[in-house]
C-alpha cells in the first residue's frame, strides 16, 4: 500500500508547496481535491495547470487519485450541490459536466482513478425513485470514462443517499460495470457501525481502489486524528496488507488545515509505527 494524503487537508498552502511537503515527509500517494486553490476545472487554463501540477508529482514519485468533493466549487450558497440526485436534470448535469470534467483533467495529470458520492437529494421521492436516478447517473459517468482508462471508485458517505456498504453493494450491483468499484473510507464504517473490517476488505478487495484513512467514534461523523477515536488501526493496516492493496491510503483530514503540516506529519509517524 502507498502511505498518502488528501490536499483538502492542505486548504492553506499553494499547492505546489503542499505537494512537496507531503512528499518530503514521506507520503507517495496524494488524493486530489479539485478545487479552487488546486485546479480550478472552470478556469481557462485548467488543462495547462493539470499538466504542470501532474510533472510535479511525478518528479516527487507521487500516485495520483482524484477527489471531487470540493465543498462549494458548483454552488457557493449550498454545500456539495447540485448532486446526481438533484431534481432538476440541468442540476445533474452540472454535476456529471464536472465529474467528467475532473475525469480528463485528472488523465492529464496522469491519474486514472476518479472519486466520487451520490450526494443528497434535494427533493422529496421514494427511494426508488433515488435509486433510478442514480444508478443512471453511475452508469453514464462510467461509461462516458471507461475507454479511457479512467476506475470510478464510488464512496458511500455518512449523510448522503449512499450512506453504507449496503446500499453500496446494491448500487454496485445495479451499474454493473468493470470500471466501477470503491473509494473504502475507514472511518465511514466505525461511524455507521459497520466495523469489523477485514469481511469488507475480502468481499471488495477486487475493486478497491482506493482508501481513506481517518480515527472515528461510532454515531459521529467526524474526521480525528489517530489516537482519538475508537479504530484499530493496527487491523487496519494488517487487513489491507493481507489482501494485497497496493493503492493509495490517503488521510482526510481537511479540518486540520490550520495546523497540515504538523498533522500530517503526525499520520506519517503513525503510520511507519504500524509498518506502512
Amino acid at each position: 500500500m502507498l502511505p498518502g494524503y488528501n490536499t483538502n487537508g492542505f486548504a492553506h498552502h499553494k499547492i505546489e508547496d503542499a505537494l512537496r511537503i507531503i512528499a518530503e515527509l514521506g507520503y507517495r500517494s496524494v488524493a486530489f481535491t479539485l478545487d479552487f486553490n488546486t485546479v480550478d476545472p472552470f478556469a481557462t487554463d485548467a488543462i495547462k495547470r493539470a499538466k504542470e501540477l501532474g510533472k510535479i508529482a511525478r518528479d516527487l514519485n507521487l500516485n495520483l487519485v482524484i477527489e471531487t468533493g470540493a465543498r462549494f466549487i458548483l454552488d457557493p450558497w449550498r454545500k456539495h450541490q447540485p448532486t446526481l440526485l438533484s431534481k432538476q436534470a440541468v442540476d445533474r448535469k452540472t454535476r456529471m459536466d464536472f465529474l467528467l470534467r475532473c475525469a480528463e483533467l485528472g488523465g492529464e495529470m496522469g491519474s486514472n482513478i476518479l472519486s466520487f458520492w451520490s450526494g443528497k437529494p434535494d427533493f422529496e421521492a421514494t427511494d426508488d425513485v433515488y435509486w433510478q436516478i442514480l444508478v443512471e447517473q453511475c452508469r453514464l459517468v462510467t461509461r462516458h470514462v471507461e475507454n479511457s482508462g479512467v476506475k470510478i471508485a464510488f464512496e458511500p458517505e455518512p449523510g448522503m443517499f449512499i450512506d453504507t456498504m449496503g446500499k453500496f453493494e446494491q448500487l454496485h450491483k445495479a451499474v454493473n460495470r468493470p470500471g466501477f468499484g470503491l473509494t473504502l473510507d475507514i472511518g465511514h464504517l466505525e461511524c455507521m457501525n459497520e466495523m469489523p473490517l477485514l469481511p469488507h476488505l475480502q468481499k471488495w478487495c477486487s475493486v478497491l481502489w482506493n482508501v481513506h484513512l481517518e480515527d472515528m467514534k461510532k454515531n459521529v461523523h467526524d474526521h480525528l486524528l489517530p489516537g482519538e477515536g475508537e479504530i484499530a488501526f493496527k487491523d487496519v493496516f494488517q487487513g489491507l496488507a493481507g489482501i494485497g492493496y497496493n493503492g493509495g491510503v490517503h488521510w482526510e483530514l481537511s479540518r486540520h488545515s490550520h495546523d497540515a503540516v504538523e498533522t500530517a506529519r503526525k499520520c506519517r509517524r503513525f503510520m511507519q509505527t504500524h509498518g506502512c
